[in-house]
Protein backbone atom coordinates (compact mmCIF):
# COMPACT_ATOMS: atom_id res chain seq x y z
CA UNK A 1 0.00 0.00 0.00
CA UNK A 2 1.46 3.81 -1.03
CA UNK A 3 1.92 5.65 1.89
CA UNK A 4 0.47 9.41 2.30
CA UNK A 5 2.89 11.84 0.46
CA UNK A 6 0.44 14.45 -0.91
CA UNK A 7 -2.36 16.49 0.63
CA UNK A 8 -5.01 19.03 -0.83
CA UNK A 9 -6.44 22.25 0.70
CA UNK A 10 -9.67 23.98 -0.34
CA UNK A 11 -9.16 27.73 -0.20
CA UNK A 12 -11.35 28.94 -3.31
CA UNK A 13 -14.30 30.02 -1.63
CA UNK A 14 -15.70 33.50 -1.55
CA UNK A 15 -15.94 34.13 1.86
CA UNK A 16 -19.31 36.08 2.16
CA UNK A 17 -19.58 35.74 5.63
CA UNK A 18 -17.11 38.24 6.68
CA UNK A 19 -17.49 40.71 3.99
CA UNK A 20 -16.46 43.59 3.55
CA UNK A 21 -13.64 42.13 5.51
CA UNK A 22 -13.03 39.70 2.03
CA UNK A 23 -13.49 41.74 -1.10
CA UNK A 24 -9.52 41.58 -1.83
CA UNK A 25 -8.53 39.69 1.19
CA UNK A 26 -9.14 36.02 1.28
CA UNK A 27 -10.84 34.17 4.29
CA UNK A 28 -7.51 31.73 4.61
CA UNK A 29 -5.68 35.17 4.79
CA UNK A 30 -7.05 36.48 8.06
CA UNK A 31 -4.90 36.96 11.02
CA UNK A 32 -5.13 34.66 13.88
CA UNK A 33 -3.11 36.74 16.61
CA UNK A 34 0.16 36.41 14.11
CA UNK A 35 -0.25 34.13 10.88
CA UNK A 36 -2.50 34.16 9.05
CA UNK A 37 -5.08 30.43 8.99
CA UNK A 38 -3.80 29.18 6.07
CA UNK A 39 -0.13 28.90 7.25
CA UNK A 40 -1.61 26.54 10.55
CA UNK A 41 -3.12 24.62 8.08
CA UNK A 42 -0.53 23.96 5.91
CA UNK A 43 1.60 23.08 9.20
CA UNK A 44 -0.59 20.93 10.18
CA UNK A 45 0.14 18.75 7.22
CA UNK A 46 3.45 19.47 7.30
CA UNK A 47 3.88 18.61 11.37
CA UNK A 48 2.04 15.15 10.03
CA UNK A 49 4.79 14.21 7.52
CA UNK A 50 2.94 15.38 4.49
CA UNK A 51 5.00 18.71 2.86
CA UNK A 52 3.86 18.14 -1.05
CA UNK A 53 0.67 20.26 -1.05
CA UNK A 54 -1.95 21.13 -3.68
CA UNK A 55 -3.71 24.50 -2.56
CA UNK A 56 -7.06 24.71 -4.95
CA UNK A 57 -7.74 28.23 -4.64
CA UNK A 58 -9.62 30.82 -7.06
CA UNK A 59 -10.19 34.85 -8.13
CA UNK A 60 -9.05 37.44 -5.92
CA UNK A 61 -6.42 34.73 -3.76
CA UNK A 62 -3.43 35.57 -4.70
CA UNK A 63 -2.23 36.95 -1.33
CA UNK A 64 -2.40 33.03 -0.86
CA UNK A 65 0.36 32.62 -2.79
CA UNK A 66 2.45 35.51 -1.99
CA UNK A 67 2.81 35.03 1.10
CA UNK A 68 4.28 31.93 0.93
CA UNK A 69 6.55 33.17 -2.01
CA UNK A 70 10.27 34.28 -0.82
CA UNK A 71 9.89 38.37 -0.52
CA UNK A 72 13.26 39.53 -1.88
CA UNK A 73 12.98 43.12 -0.92
CA UNK A 74 11.58 42.84 2.52
CA UNK A 75 14.29 40.26 3.35
CA UNK A 76 16.53 43.07 1.97
CA UNK A 77 15.19 45.46 4.30
CA UNK A 78 15.73 43.31 6.79
CA UNK A 79 18.98 42.15 6.20
CA UNK A 80 19.81 46.22 5.94
CA UNK A 81 18.07 47.01 9.65
CA UNK A 82 20.09 43.49 11.03
CA UNK A 83 16.73 42.17 12.14
CA UNK A 84 18.14 38.52 11.82
CA UNK A 85 15.13 37.26 13.82
CA UNK A 86 12.72 38.67 11.59
CA UNK A 87 14.78 37.48 8.79
CA UNK A 88 14.18 34.02 10.35
CA UNK A 89 11.10 34.07 10.40
CA UNK A 90 10.78 34.35 6.47
CA UNK A 91 12.63 31.95 5.45
CA UNK A 92 10.75 28.92 7.82
CA UNK A 93 7.14 30.54 5.80
CA UNK A 94 8.46 30.02 2.37
CA UNK A 95 10.39 27.30 3.09
CA UNK A 96 8.05 25.48 4.91
CA UNK A 97 6.68 22.61 2.12
CA UNK A 98 6.83 22.19 -1.33
CA UNK A 99 3.72 23.87 -2.49
CA UNK A 100 1.69 24.11 -5.57
CA UNK A 101 -1.39 25.80 -6.82
CA UNK A 102 -4.29 25.33 -8.92
CA UNK A 103 -7.78 27.68 -9.40
CA UNK A 104 -11.24 26.41 -9.39
CA UNK A 105 -12.44 28.43 -11.92
CA UNK A 106 -16.40 28.13 -10.29
CA UNK A 107 -18.02 27.58 -7.33
CA UNK A 108 -18.97 24.47 -7.38
CA UNK A 109 -19.32 22.77 -3.82
CA UNK A 110 -16.06 20.92 -1.92
CA UNK A 111 -16.44 17.88 -4.19
CA UNK A 112 -15.76 19.87 -7.56
CA UNK A 113 -12.51 21.82 -5.57
CA UNK A 114 -10.89 18.71 -4.37
CA UNK A 115 -11.70 17.61 -8.09
CA UNK A 116 -9.24 20.17 -9.33
CA UNK A 117 -6.32 17.84 -7.62
CA UNK A 118 -6.95 14.77 -9.83
CA UNK A 119 -3.62 15.64 -11.95
CA UNK A 120 -1.50 16.38 -8.98
CA UNK A 121 -2.77 13.48 -6.91
CA UNK A 122 -2.61 10.60 -10.13
CA UNK A 123 -2.95 7.37 -8.05
CA UNK A 124 -1.46 8.01 -5.14
CA UNK A 125 -3.63 8.62 -1.80
CA UNK A 126 -4.12 12.01 -0.23
CA UNK A 127 -4.97 13.92 2.69
CA UNK A 128 -7.68 16.85 2.29
CA UNK A 129 -7.60 19.91 4.73
CA UNK A 130 -9.98 22.58 4.92
CA UNK A 131 -8.08 25.87 4.36
CA UNK A 132 -10.29 28.02 7.03
CA UNK A 133 -10.20 25.12 10.01
CA UNK A 134 -7.72 24.65 12.65
CA UNK A 135 -7.63 21.94 14.80
CA UNK A 136 -5.43 22.04 18.07
CA UNK A 137 -5.04 18.43 19.09
CA UNK A 138 -4.56 17.91 23.03
CA UNK A 139 -2.20 14.98 22.62
CA UNK A 140 1.29 14.80 21.22
CA UNK A 141 -0.03 12.59 18.35
CA UNK A 142 -2.16 15.01 16.26
CA UNK A 143 -5.99 13.94 14.47
CA UNK A 144 -4.42 13.50 10.96
CA UNK A 145 -1.50 12.07 12.20
CA UNK A 146 -3.97 9.23 13.59
CA UNK A 147 -5.98 9.26 10.77
CA UNK A 148 -2.76 8.86 8.35
CA UNK A 149 -1.85 5.89 10.63
CA UNK A 150 -5.61 4.45 10.24
CA UNK A 151 -5.28 4.51 6.58
CA UNK A 152 -1.68 2.85 5.97
CA UNK A 153 -2.98 0.18 8.28
CA UNK A 154 -6.48 -0.54 6.77
CA UNK A 155 -6.52 0.80 3.45
CA UNK A 156 -9.89 2.79 3.90
CA UNK A 157 -10.61 6.71 3.46
CA UNK A 158 -10.89 8.26 6.60
CA UNK A 159 -12.83 11.50 7.90
CA UNK A 160 -12.56 13.56 11.29
CA UNK A 161 -15.47 13.94 13.18
CA UNK A 162 -16.51 16.08 16.46
CA UNK A 163 -18.96 16.16 18.78
CA UNK A 164 -21.51 18.90 18.55
CA UNK A 165 -24.53 20.02 20.24
CA UNK A 166 -27.68 18.68 19.33
CA UNK A 167 -29.44 21.96 18.95
CA UNK A 168 -26.47 22.93 16.71
CA UNK A 169 -26.72 19.27 14.79
CA UNK A 170 -28.97 20.75 11.91
CA UNK A 171 -25.75 22.95 10.44
CA UNK A 172 -23.23 19.75 9.89
CA UNK A 173 -22.57 16.38 7.81
CA UNK A 174 -23.08 13.93 10.43
CA UNK A 175 -22.71 10.02 10.98
CA UNK A 176 -24.10 7.19 11.30
CA UNK A 177 -21.73 4.65 12.69
CA UNK A 178 -20.48 1.82 15.16
CA UNK A 179 -17.32 2.28 17.61
CA UNK A 180 -14.80 -0.30 17.25
CA UNK A 181 -12.17 1.59 19.14
CA UNK A 182 -12.19 4.34 21.65
CA UNK A 183 -12.78 7.04 19.37
CA UNK A 184 -12.41 4.98 16.30
CA UNK A 185 -15.82 4.36 14.27
CA UNK A 186 -16.84 2.39 11.11
CA UNK A 187 -19.42 4.53 9.44
CA UNK A 188 -22.45 2.83 7.83
CA UNK A 189 -23.85 6.22 6.76
CA UNK A 190 -23.73 10.15 6.26
CA UNK A 191 -26.76 12.37 6.67
CA UNK A 192 -26.32 16.11 5.49
CA UNK A 193 -27.92 18.53 8.00
CA UNK A 194 -30.56 16.55 9.68
CA UNK A 195 -32.76 17.27 12.16
CA UNK A 196 -32.08 16.95 15.90
CA UNK A 197 -34.91 14.88 16.38
CA UNK A 198 -33.94 12.28 13.56
CA UNK A 199 -30.17 12.54 14.41
CA UNK A 200 -28.15 8.73 14.08
CA UNK A 201 -25.86 10.81 16.31
CA UNK A 202 -23.99 14.10 17.63
CA UNK A 203 -20.62 13.43 15.50
CA UNK A 204 -20.19 15.79 12.66
CA UNK A 205 -17.97 15.92 10.18
CA UNK A 206 -14.68 18.01 10.92
CA UNK A 207 -12.99 19.22 7.62
CA UNK A 208 -10.44 16.45 7.64
CA UNK A 209 -9.86 13.66 5.26
CA UNK A 210 -8.00 11.20 3.30
CA UNK A 211 -9.22 9.15 0.68
CA UNK A 212 -7.73 7.06 -1.65
CA UNK A 213 -7.58 8.03 -5.83
CA UNK A 214 -11.00 6.44 -6.51
CA UNK A 215 -12.59 9.42 -4.54
CA UNK A 216 -12.11 10.67 -7.81
CA UNK A 217 -14.30 8.67 -9.79
CA UNK A 218 -17.28 8.94 -6.86
CA UNK A 219 -16.84 12.64 -7.50
CA UNK A 220 -17.34 12.19 -10.93
CA UNK A 221 -20.65 10.34 -10.54
CA UNK A 222 -22.05 12.67 -7.89
CA UNK A 223 -24.97 14.86 -9.14
CA UNK A 224 -25.15 18.12 -8.10
CA UNK A 225 -27.05 19.09 -5.40
CA UNK A 226 -28.75 22.67 -3.81
CA UNK A 227 -27.46 25.69 -5.63
CA UNK A 228 -25.41 23.18 -8.44
CA UNK A 229 -22.78 22.37 -6.12
CA UNK A 230 -21.50 19.03 -5.54
CA UNK A 231 -21.02 17.85 -2.03
CA UNK A 232 -18.28 15.67 -0.91
CA UNK A 233 -20.26 13.99 1.57
CA UNK A 234 -22.52 12.93 -1.17
CA UNK A 235 -19.25 11.23 -3.22
CA UNK A 236 -18.66 9.74 0.66
CA UNK A 237 -21.70 8.03 1.18
CA UNK A 238 -21.03 4.74 -1.12
CA UNK A 239 -17.60 4.28 1.06
CA UNK A 240 -19.67 4.01 3.98
CA UNK A 241 -22.28 2.13 2.34
CA UNK A 242 -19.40 -0.57 1.40
CA UNK A 243 -17.68 -0.37 4.27
CA UNK A 244 -15.09 1.70 3.29
CA UNK A 245 -15.27 4.82 5.36
CA UNK A 246 -13.82 4.91 9.34
CA UNK A 247 -14.08 8.03 11.30
CA UNK A 248 -11.63 9.30 14.28
CA UNK A 249 -13.02 11.80 16.65
CA UNK A 250 -10.79 14.68 17.51
CA UNK A 251 -9.13 15.25 20.22
CA UNK A 252 -8.68 18.36 20.84
CA UNK A 253 -10.60 21.35 19.48
CA UNK A 254 -11.52 22.50 15.88
CA UNK A 255 -11.38 25.85 14.87
CA UNK A 256 -13.65 27.15 12.47
CA UNK A 257 -12.27 30.51 11.21
CA UNK A 258 -15.48 30.86 8.31
CA UNK A 259 -17.66 32.77 10.82
CA UNK A 260 -17.06 36.07 12.91
CA UNK A 261 -18.32 34.68 16.44
CA UNK A 262 -15.63 31.58 15.97
CA UNK A 263 -12.67 34.15 14.54
CA UNK A 264 -12.85 36.48 17.81
CA UNK A 265 -13.05 33.58 19.79
CA UNK A 266 -10.45 31.68 18.20
CA UNK A 267 -8.09 35.06 18.37
CA UNK A 268 -8.48 35.04 22.22
CA UNK A 269 -7.75 31.33 22.67
CA UNK A 270 -4.58 31.50 20.63
CA UNK A 271 -3.09 34.67 22.38
CA UNK A 272 -4.12 33.21 25.81
CA UNK A 273 -1.90 30.22 24.77
CA UNK A 274 0.86 33.00 23.45
CA UNK A 275 2.91 33.12 25.85
CA UNK A 276 4.73 36.61 24.95
CA UNK A 277 1.03 38.44 25.44
CA UNK A 278 -0.99 35.68 27.84
CA UNK A 279 -0.53 37.72 30.84
CA UNK A 280 -1.38 41.02 29.38
CA UNK A 281 -4.97 39.42 27.35
CA UNK A 282 -5.80 37.65 30.61
CA UNK A 283 -5.24 41.33 32.84
CA UNK A 284 -7.14 43.23 30.00
CA UNK A 285 -10.00 40.45 29.33
CA UNK A 286 -10.46 40.83 33.43
CA UNK A 287 -10.33 44.30 33.41
CA UNK A 288 -13.16 44.37 30.45
CA UNK A 289 -15.58 41.67 31.84
CA UNK A 290 -15.97 44.28 35.14
CA UNK A 291 -16.63 47.18 33.11
CA UNK A 292 -19.29 45.66 31.48
CA UNK A 293 -20.99 43.81 34.77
Amino acid sequence: MKKISKSLIPAAGMGTRFLPATIAQPKEMLIVVDKPVIQFVVEESVDAGVSDILIVTGRHKRAIEDHFDPSFELENALLEKNKKDILKVLHQVANLANLHFVRQKRQRGLADAIYQGKTFIGDDPFVVLLGDTIIDSKSDESVLKQMIDIYEKTGKSVVAVEEVERKNISRYGIIDGKEIEKGIFCVNNLVEKPDPKKTPSNLAIASRYIFSPGIFNLIEQTKPGKDGEIQITDSMKYLAQIGELIAVKINGKRYDIGNKIDFIKTNIDFSLHNHEMKTQIRNYLKKLIQEYE
